[in-house]
């Protein structure tokens, strides 16, 4: 089933001669784990607001070709309407935080009660969200009180709490140490085999290519690869549009291993059973 649709997506922002996307097509299936990867200025945020209805409603501009959600033309529907739909988390959770609310639970709370949705309802929500995020635990603790992973998963706790099809987050882990990021990477996984269908723009490349289902490659507002991690980190030409491989991958081009497929490793459980099976 395709959730989302992008066709022939072109997007220039107001008073810019240059295109920031260029021309993008692809389509993504329920429940899938995308990795967007791309140098800065490849066009990363900019196709994250055209998703979510942002660019061009919001932020006006040149705009051309189509985003559908479920069959839904997200250019042609009001914000409100499509925030239903595709949820956004941005890299600092500061920024989505109210700062009104006493506790975790109320701050779940806090954008149910603005789209309405009755009481009962709103309690089962909350609990699942703060569930599903590993933060049940936290429900009554202020939410400044909270560390930066954990503030993290309670912004995207927030937005799922609002049952969207689709997330789409925004380097969520650029401020984060590296327990705060893998934390939120197990979320957001635990999202994907939920059923929710995961956009996640992220510099850490390793992370992308243990977790992500296919990786979306953009350089110059263009799509220049959308594929399993193993074949884009694979590609001779990578460093080229300005990604380096995973550290694992470059290791192995080094030694020359690779898997059957003719595709070099992309994580460390990967390169090691290649190079325990070589040993044997």
């Amino acid at each position: 089933m395709k959730r989302l649709v992008v066709e022939d997506l072109k997007y220039r922002y107001p008073l810019s001669q240059e295109l920031a996307l260029n021309d993008i097509s692809f389509a993504v299936e329920k429940g899938e784990f995308i990795g967007i990867v791309g140098p800065n200025g490849a066009g990363k945020s900019t196709l994250c607001q055209a998703i979510t209805g942002l660019a061009p409603n919001f932020l006006k501009g040149a705009y051309g070709g189509r985003v559908l959600v479920d069959g839904m033309e997200v250019a042609k529907e009001e914000i409100a309407e499509i925030a239903t739909h595709v949820g956004i988390v941005f890299q600092n959770p500061f920024t989505q935080i109210a700062g009104s609310k006493l506790t975790v639970f109320e701050e779940v709370a806090f954008g149910l009660e603005n789209l309405g949705i009755p009481r009962y309802e709103m309690k089962k929500r909350i609990e699942e969200a703060l569930e599903l995020l590993d933060i049940a635990a936290l429900r009554d603790r202020n939410p400044f009180d909270l560390s930066g992973g954990q503030m993290q998963r309670l912004a995207i706790a927030g937005i799922i709490a609002m049952k969207p099809e689709i997330i789409v987050l925004d380097e969520p882990t650029s401020q984060l140490d590296p327990q705060g990021s893998e934390e939120v990477f197990q979320a957001v996984q635990n999202l994907s085999r939920e059923g929710m269908t995961v956009l996640m723009v992220e510099h850490k490349i390793e992370k992308i290519a243990a977790y992500a289902d296919k990786v979306l490659l953009l350089c110059a507002g263009k799509l220049i690869d959308f594929e399993r991690p193993p074949k884009v980190f694979s590609r001779e030409d990578l460093e080229d549009y300005g990604i380096a491989p995973p550290v694992f991958t470059r290791v192995c081009k080094k030694l020359n291993i690779k898997t059957a497929d003719g595709l070099y490793p992309v994580t460390l459980k990967e390169a090691y059973d290649k190079v325990v099976k070589i040993l044997e």
